[in-house]
């Protein structure tokens, strides 16, 4: 059995150069996810890798500080209610889309898509103003609403590939079987872009989780989020407490994929 060619040639040379190309690819990925997560178990008093040493005082330093806590917990419910929220927008803006042809489909994508091409601090400093218009300015409820528009766009491209690859002959034997639109929807699309919904809510989710310039322009009075707060924390400490958050920040994410996996499995996700 011959081995698998790779993008530069059948040649031995080729295929070492191409896996060291992998390597060193996944080293500079992973680098500063090793870094910071061994520096979050240093005994020393600094940031600092390698750690000197191994303690797991700094994860009970960042729970007894409660500003850090309540941080966590308003990014919290901020991300796990822009992750709902986006998901049904999204999933009702793409049947839409779907139901466009031609020029107007092609403009509606990219409507919808709008808020990655335009400069984050452009939007936030213009909904701003919008909110404070609104009565909303500086309120829990203002950060909310931004949050969702910044990543309603990774749910809707997310779940509109998806959309895409439901065959619409699907939908027509359901209408010929005497099914109405709600239970095609429920019985036959719903289903079958579920692995798309699902990765487009953890998409928002984590989006939104590490949103700093919007959570920065509509921070409301008397909270924040975790990356404001670790921002202000830097500022007058360089202790190891802000490894263990952002250690937590990205314990968070694997469980984010191994919920992808145990939901509808990283083959049909991807």
């Amino acid at each position: 059995m011959t081995a698998a060619a790779t993008p530069f040639g059948d040649a031995p040379a080729a295929r070492y150069g191409f896996g060291l190309l992998v390597v060193l690819l996944y080293v500079f990925l992973l680098a500063p996810l090793v870094t910071i997560v061994g520096a979050s178990f240093t005994s020393g008093m600094l940031i600092e890798f390698p750690p000197r040493g191994f303690s797991l005082q700094w994860y009970g330093q960042f729970f007894q500080r409660d500003n850090l806590v309540a941080a966590l917990l308003v990014s919290l419910r901020v991300g796990l209610i822009t992750a709902v929220v986006t998901s049904i927008m999204a999933m009702m803006a793409a049947l839409a889309g779907q139901a466009m042809a031609g020029k107007l489909g092609g403009w509606f994508q990219i409507g919808m898509v709008l808020p990655l091409l335009v400069p984050e601090l452009l939007t936030g400093v213009g909904l701003l103003f919008f909110l404070y218009k609104i009565g909303l300015g500086r309120s829990l409820l203002g950060l909310q609403i931004g949050h969702i528009l910044m990543s309603f766009p990774y749910a809707y491209v997310s779940i509109s590939a998806a959309l895409r690859q439901v065959p619409p002959s699907l939908g027509e034997a359901s209408s010929s079987l005497g099914a109405t639109g709600w239970q095609t929807f429920r019985l036959v699309t719903l289903p079958l872009v579920r692995p798309g919904l699902v990765m487009g809510a953890i998409f928002a989710f984590i989006n939104s989780f590490d949103l700093y310039t919007m959570s920065l322009l509509l921070k409301p009075v008397g909270g924040t989020t975790l990356p404001l707060a670790l921002f202000d924390f830097l500022t007058y400490e360089f202790k190891p407490t802000a490894a263990a958050a952002a250690t937590l920040s990205i314990l968070l994410a694997l469980v984010g994929v191994a919920l992808v996996q145990r939901l509808v499995g990283l083959q049909r996700a991807f």
